[in-house]
């Protein structure tokens, strides 16, 4: 995750791209990019939405890079670690839905 944050944050020095990766236009980016990936399946039913094609899948690819790309500028913004975060989450959700036996 370090060397992504590394790659990401050389990438926009070097095209002066930061003053527009603000929280707010992070957080829109990444709204827009998993919408992109809900119009991957949006009329797919549920069976082929299991068995993309090699186009879709690749598409799917692309936009997953897109979503992590902004997830994780949007961390670095507050020195979050989305990996860390995911962690922290479902240490949570276990408690908060424990296994019933």
């Amino acid at each position: 995750m370090s060397e992504l944050r590394k790659a990401l944050k050389d990438f926009s020095q070097e095209r002066d791209w930061e003053k527009f990766h603000t929280p707010k236009n992070l957080s829109m980016a990444l709204s827009v990019e998993v919408a992109e990936i809900v119009e991957i399946f949006q009329w797919l039913n549920p069976e082929q939405s299991q068995q993309l094609n090699p186009k879709q899948k690749s598409h799917l690819a692309q936009e997953i890079g897109d979503v992590m790309v902004y997830l994780t500028m949007l961390g670095a913004k507050y020195d979050l670690d989305p990996i860390e975060c995911a962690q922290q989450k479902m240490l949570q959700n276990a408690i908060k839905y424990p296994v019933k036996s």
